[in-house]
């Protein structure tokens, strides 16, 4: 007789099977912890019905996704990530890959620039457009999108301590390009606390920090509505070593933070949450990755809607821009890496993401050759065009598995959101490094894996094999780092020097004072004063913030 349940299956059919002959190993578990069973049928699923826990595309509580028709109606936003050793390298590459079919820009600055340092900088010394793109001034600015209409492309810059200066660099060149500014569309990472938990290229304390957040946001509500102010970034958490769920839970701590931060400056909820927006990893755990970013719409419907009120629904559809995970890239046998982000790519887009960046094989390495990224390019237009999986909505829906792990996933980050809501918020849990804590305590039981061999990585710690080096990698143009010194010290010398120093004193004011300190950022960068000079005024105004101990 068929079993009649799922507990019968596993007594009468399964159960003799494995005491015969066992099983790979004694267990199986998400990323996250969560333990994988052998079997899912409508038991392992939990919540209400269709309508409360699933819904509709395109209707709250969103987990089928932001659009009725998702890919059917338009493709995700095909970036990928670059910046090179100077502005000029950096276009070329921009322009090659628009060519190649790209549809939208991402930009990478080098470390220099994240941390407020000018190129010619003692700091910068060894650093200059290493990790990505050096930006120093309007005039490096103007160099790195010539030739590219801003009113045509969108562009995400991933920037955070210097994000207002970067964001007030980029309009000002729209505005000598013509381009009125309400034409504007793109991303600014902005996302300050995830430094202080995973990254670590903060400037200033957190609260002033958060001012300068809450500043874009004032700004872009009016002057740039089709900006995103924040893309809200579990990325980074995740290459620290943060599970699925705490990804989930401390992007969205993070995310309440921010917005009780603008709720406080006297915003309405409702006039800054549609131009929120998120960033997400896609790690190699097919089925997990997708049902995280299911996950994640509806938690985000629920937080503003029921914790927020927020009335328009433009403020409860999440929307997420998602890279493949850099951390699984491995130096040995780097042909592996283009298969290890096809599958995290292809969790991406049955997860439902809107843009979409794809690492190559080579970034264990160095910067991506150009040969690399256009083979990472070609991953997404063949997901896109070749493999069917954008010819329905949701196609993983109603997986037993699938709705079970989004389910616990959301249940999980929601009991990580309650802690840090007892702690007294995002912030207060930062002051006691919990998520730090939790996140190294995540990474070393990883780490612990691989070691033991319990977690398989293919070349790695089995499969090895002698790999012969890869013949051609990016290098570093000492040419171009010499032509991106001589333009810093030109700006200097060329510019209108009491017009600088003017702008940088009423700067000073805005910063001491309770203005906005976007307009008068945007007025020093017009008047070429540097990256370094703006962040000095901040530096002096707000100091600067000490690393942060979990310990």
């Amino acid at each position: 007789m068929p079993s009649q349940s799922k507990h019968e299956w596993m007594d009468n059919t399964l159960g003799p099977l494995v005491k015969r002959f066992g099983e790979r190993q004694p267990s199986f578990e998400t990323s996250s912890g969560v333990e994988v069973e052998p079997l899912y049928t409508p038991e392992d699923v939990n919540g209400g019905g269709y309508d409360d826990s699933l819904g509709y595309p395109g209707e709250y509580p969103f987990t089928r996704g932001v659009q009725p028709n998702m890919y059917r109606g338009r493709l995700w936003t095909m970036r990928q990530y670059a910046g090179l050793a100077s502005p000029e390298e950096s276009n070329r590459r921009y322009r090659y890959l628009l060519e190649q079919g790209q549809t939208g820009l991402s930009v990478a600055f080098d470390l220099p620039t994240q941390i407020g340092y000018d190129s010619d900088h003692p700091m910068a010394a060894g650093e200059v457009g290493r990790t990505g793109v050096p930006i120093s001034s309007l005039a490096d600015m103007e160099v790195l999108f010539d030739g590219i209409p801003l009113d045509k492309v969108s562009t995400s810059m991933t920037i955070n301590s210097t994000a207002s200066i970067l964001l007030a660099l980029y309009v000002a060149v729209a505005r000598r390009q013509g381009v009125s500014t309400d034409k504007l569309n793109g991303t600014v990472q902005n996302d300050i606390l995830k430094e202080y938990i995973a990254r670590g290229t903060y400037i200033y304390p957190p609260r002033p920090s958060m001012r300068l957040v809450t500043d874009v946001f004032q700004y872009c509500s009016d002057a740039t509505p089709r900006w995103n102010t924040i893309s809200i970034s579990g990325y980074h958490m995740s290459e620290a070593g943060a599970t699925a769920a705490q990804e989930l839970a401390f992007t969205f701590s993070n995310a309440i933070a921010y917005v009780e931060a603008a709720l406080d400056s006297g915003m309405d909820v409702d006039s800054f949450a549609g131009q929120l927006s998120f960033f997400f990893v896609a790690q190699s755990n097919l089925f997990e990755e997708a049902a995280k970013f299911r996950a994640a719409r509806r938690m985000w419907a629920k937080i503003t809607r029921e914790r927020f009120g927020a009335k328009d629904p433009r403020s409860w559809r999440l929307r997420f821009h998602t890279q493949t995970a850099g951390v699984t890239l491995t130096a040995q046998q780097p042909d592996n890496n283009v298969i290890r982000s096809t599958v995290q790519a292809l969790a991406a887009i049955l997860g439902g993401t809107q843009s979409l960046h794809v690492n190559s094989r080579d970034e264990a390495l160095a910067l991506p050759t150009e040969e690399a990224v256009r083979l990472s390019l070609r991953t997404q237009q063949i997901l896109a065009h070749e493999s069917g999986v954008t010819d329905t909505v949701d196609p993983l829906a109603g997986s037993y598995y699938v709705e079970s792990l989004t389910d616990q996933l959301e249940e999980r980050a929601f009991d990580y959101i309650e802690r840090i809501d007892e702690m007294g918020g995002a912030l207060a849990a930062l002051d006691q490094g919990y998520q730090i804590r939790e996140i190294h305590e995540s990474a070393f039981r990883r780490q612990q894996e691989v070691e033991d061999r319990r977690r398989v990585v293919v070349g790695v710690n089995e499969y090895q094999l002698e790999t012969p080096p890869i013949e051609k990698l990016q290098t570093i143009d000492e040419d171009e780092t010499g032509r991106q010194l001589a333009r810093v010290a030109r700006v200097r010398s060329e510019r209108d020097g009491p017009a600088a120093t003017a702008s940088l004193s009423r700067l000073r004011e805005a910063a001491l004072g309770r203005d906005n300190t976007v307009p008068a950022i945007l007025e020093c960068v017009e008047a070429y004063t540097t990256v370094g000079e703006i962040s000095g005024v901040f530096r002096e105004v707000f100091g600067e913030q000490q690393e942060i101990s979990p310990f």
